[in-house]
């Protein structure tokens, strides 16, 4: 290995033990009790979900990219709505169980200003994804992350980063981080984390 390559194989590695420690927890029904690492100022609520004051949020890092029906997508340009991230795979069972309450949400909430956003990983190809998302009425768009890549590197460190898949991330409307759920999510969870930052002023 030349001395150029040598740092470009350390960031592959590092950006590879991140997916792994990801995959390791992959359909995890965990609490949510887990932080972000380092200082995180955020509560961790009853019911696996996890929230952060007002004050103390932090902004996501670049989300953008390619969505699984080839539109481009950046997370950054919905500033001004609610946004609920969702990271999921289509090989992945709690994801199938919370499916129908996220399409339900989703259409629900529209009308307030919330916006939902998939993120799809650890899917090679992405049509068991389109099938996924056909199957259980998913119409909001879903960036197509097969690599994690975006789970690695969107989110900052000491934040309600992803720790799990399925996980639900919730930005307020200054695309901030405020509130994550690990593991499935269902309508009333749903709502406890969006129906707060719809009523923000």
């Amino acid at each position: 290995m030349s001395l150029s390559q040598a740092p470009r194989a350390a960031l592959s590695a590092a950006a590879l033990a991140a997916v792994c420690a990801l995959a390791l927890t992959a359909c995890s029904a965990d609490g949510g009790k887990s932080g972000g690492g380092g200082n995180s100022n955020f509560v961790s609520g009853t019911g696996g979900v996890a929230t952060v004051a007002k004050g103390e949020r932090q902004a996501v890092k670049e989300l953008a990219g390619e969505t699984l029906t080839g539109e481009h997508l950046d997370v950054a340009d919905l500033k001004g709505k609610v946004v609920v991230l969702n990271i999921w795979g289509s090989w992945c069972g709690p994801c199938r169980a919370e499916a129908k309450h996220l399409a339900k949400v989703s259409k629900e909430t529209e009308k307030d200003g919330v916006q939902f956003v998939g993120i799809n990983t650890r899917d090679p190809e992405k049509g068991p994804a389109i099938n996924f998302e056909k199957d259980w009425g998913i119409e909001y768009p879903s960036l197509y992350d097969p690599n994690g890549k975006l789970i690695v590197h969107g989110f900052p460190k000491g934040s309600l980063n992803p720790q799990s898949i399925p996980t639900t991330i919730v930005l307020d409307r200054e695309g901030k981080i405020a509130a994550r759920a690990a593991g499935g999510v269902d309508e009333k969870k749903l709502r406890s984390m969006i129906d707060p930052l719809i009523a923000e002023k």
